[in-house]
């Protein structure tokens, strides 16, 4: 199908103005609990506040009466999303007696989005639009253009500050929203451009034909100009997929594309394949992030599975294959995107990951099956390519089913099953227990001797573990660390549906905390692992179960003033402020590894709930972590050496 016609399926038949303004419910827990609405109060909090605002803008988008949307980051840390759409309605709501721009900002689930004839889809994480971010914010700025006039209102903690006022005339159309998060509310209002940046190209790959530029006021250069970034797409997933998998070694030169309609829903999808081991499947449903899946992912798998294998079959390259063939052969060195836009799309759980419509299924797999097939009837080589990998990702997998049946047989035992290294806890409650995975013996045997026994494991590894982004599945469950990690946690993998699939039932730690040295080893033993648990343990991620700890850099002593230092900056502000600037007037001891400090001082500054910092390992975007992890581990060294120089001014060289 082309792209007007399924703009045509997308744009409203009547007007959109008070009238089309539904209203839910009020407006009133929101800031007794944002963590209800808006998933945390923390880092994760206050970029959604951004990406409710910008998904307002995209639902114009998606009606055809929206190409360009700006996001600035002010110099304030407030900021400012603008769109050349119609603009949010001023006219009078008769339903609530007031303005409806005034009804969007200040009631929940109130926007044109709850009414069929002016919004056929639209997005937004959790529904609660842009009243929620309005009720976050210390204040808020909202100016229309529309019908010729310029309008506007101002709100504080959600309370108008006056009524909407006609300001003058345009002759353009679209909403400026500006708002400063509440820090209050939140426990840091500090945007991040990165996070916000991988946001903002998503929704440009997502909607091909958007321009989204992205601004940050806060940093300039020499010649005062901010950081600015342009994101736009005239191939939309096809070119999403390409940007997922550039540090990949292609199977096939060809990405598959597919965009048409089935029972009403439009399907768009891209398929690359490549001569990695992992699959990687990012689904979209009106541009949420399903990371979770669903029925759209179901019915992508059977549409794939089916019709690759009925092509295998009819060509005869499985005549001489003596082993079953399953589904996960046929995605190995797969990387796709699925994006499906659904009128009333119905989620499981409050998170919105895992889409439940049933017809989504059928819609998908019809979709992939015909064009799939279509494909590999023009395209034979390329399709003899991919089915050679199959079997070859059969055997492979032939081979690992003892590997995993090993890691699953001590994963369920306890007592004599668990790893003869692990320093166990005396608690039983998963809840209440935490395991730290720590670099060497010798940080091993320090974090034993410093921890809480009663709710602290410890489990050394040794030395750096396989690097599972480049090795088959059945090397990787040879690994005695990585055997030893699986046991240790309890877990057990695969299902007959998805041989990497991950059981958490018997999961015996609910904080799985990476403990490495602060020097670039210890980082890189840091990125090892966290690739392992991104490719074969994300539902412990995804679950909020990884951490990572921060042990200090320094520790530094003027007279009887001792401080624990976590970055250089905070080492030169000791310095300046205890040996008035001159460095060789304060004594600085450098701890490049664990096993430098003394129990007593590993568990003060890195173990110690009281006193230490975690980081929670999170997934914002599951598509920009694969390309990371690929990148950094992979075999194509160009764009990892671009990216060390780009990040350059971080780097620090241990001696």
């Amino acid at each position: 199908m082309s792209d007007d016609i399924l703009q045509e399926k997308l744009i409203e038949p009547k007007d959109y103005s008070a009238s089309s303004i539904t209203v839910l419910e009020g407006l009133e827990a929101v800031r007794k609990r944002p963590a209800m609405y808006i998933g945390d109060i923390g880092e994760k909090g206050l970029h959604h506040l951004v990406y409710e605002v910008v998904d307002n803008s995209i639902d114009e988008a998606l009606a055809g009466h929206c190409n360009h949307i700006d996001v600035t980051i002010n110099e304030d840390d407030s900021i400012t999303v603008s769109d050349n759409g119609r603009g949010i309605p001023v006219d009078f709501h008769e339903k609530e007696g007031k303005s409806a721009l005034e009804v969007v900002m200040t009631v929940l689930h109130a926007g044109g989005k709850f009414d069929k004839d002016s919004y056929k889809v639209s997005g937004g994480l959790h529904g609660v639009g842009v009243s929620c971010v309005n009720a976050l914010s210390t204040l808020l700025r909202a100016e229309v253009h529309r019908g010729g006039k310029m309008y506007v209102q101002e709100f504080s903690i959600g309370k108008p500050l006056f009524d909407v006022k006609e300001i003058g005339t345009t002759d353009k159309t679209g909403t400026i929203v500006t708002f400063k998060p509440d820090d209050s509310i939140f426990t840091t209002t500090t945007y991040k451009y990165d996070i916000l940046a991988n946001r903002m190209r998503e929704l440009a790959f997502l909607n091909k034909n958007i321009e989204i530029i992205l601004t940050d006021l806060r940093e300039k250069d020499a010649d005062g100009n901010a950081k600015t970034e342009c994101f736009h797409s005239t191939r939309g997933l096809e070119e999403f997929v390409e940007f997922i998998d550039q540090s990949r070694e292609k199977l096939i030169e060809k990405t598959i594309y597919i965009t048409t309609e089935k029972g009403g829903i439009p399907v768009e999808l891209a398929i690359h394949y490549n001569t990695s081991y992992s699959e990687n499947i990012h689904s979209y449903v009106n541009n949420i992030n399903t990371i979770e899946g669903g029925t759209h992912l179901t019915g992508f798998r059977r549409g794939l599975t089916r019709t690759l294998k009925t092509w295998a079959e009819k060509s005869g390259l499985l005549d001489k294959v003596k082993f079953d063939i399953n589904g996960d052969d046929f995605r190995e060195g797969l990387t796709a995107v699925i994006s499906v836009k659904v009128q009333e799309p119905q989620f499981e759980g409050q998170t919105k990951t895992k889409l439940g419509n049933s017809d989504v299924s059928l819609s998908v797999d019809q979709a992939v099956s015909i064009a799939l097939g279509n494909y590999l009837e023009e395209n034979p080589k390329d399709a003899k390519t991919i089915v050679s990998k199959v079997i070859l990702a059969a055997t492979a997998r032939h081979a690992a089913r003892k590997a995993r049946e090993l890691v699953q047989r001590k994963s369920v035992m306890t007592g004599g099953g668990l790893p003869g290294k692990l320093a166990d806890c005396s608690e039983r409650d998963p809840h209440q227990c935490e395991i730290f995975l720590v670099e060497g013996d010798s940080a091993g045997g320090t974090a034993k001797q410093g921890r809480d026994r009663r709710f602290q494991a410890i489990l050394p590894l040794r030395g750096k573990i396989l690097n599972v982004e480049k090795a088959l599945q059945h090397r990787v469950f040879d690994s005695d660390e990585i055997k030893n990690i699986f046991t240790a946690l309890g877990v057990t993998i695969g299902t007959n549906e998805d041989s990497k699939a991950l059981n958490l039932d018997k999961l015996r730690y609910h904080k799985i905390v990476i403990m490495t040295d602060a020097d670039v080893d210890g980082r890189h033993i840091n990125t090892l692992i966290m690739t392992f648990m991104f490719r074969y343990m994300k539902d412990l991620v995804s679950n909020g179960y990884l951490y990572i700890a921060t042990p200090p850099l320094y520790l530094c002593k003027k007279g009887k003033v001792e401080q624990y230092c976590w970055t250089e900056q905070q080492r030169r502000h000791f310095i300046d402020t205890y040996g008035g600037g001159k460095e060789d007037s304060v004594h600085t001891q450098r701890y490049k590894g664990l096993g430098e400090m003394n129990a007593e001082q590993l568990w003060d500054t890195t173990m110690n709930p009281a006193n230490r910092t975690l980081r929670q390992v999170t997934i914002e975007s599951a598509a920009e972590a694969d390309r990371i992890f690929s990148m950094l581990m992979g075999d194509d060294v160009p764009p990892r050496r671009e990216f060390i120089e780009r990040n350059a001014t971080y780097a620090r060289i241990d001696v």
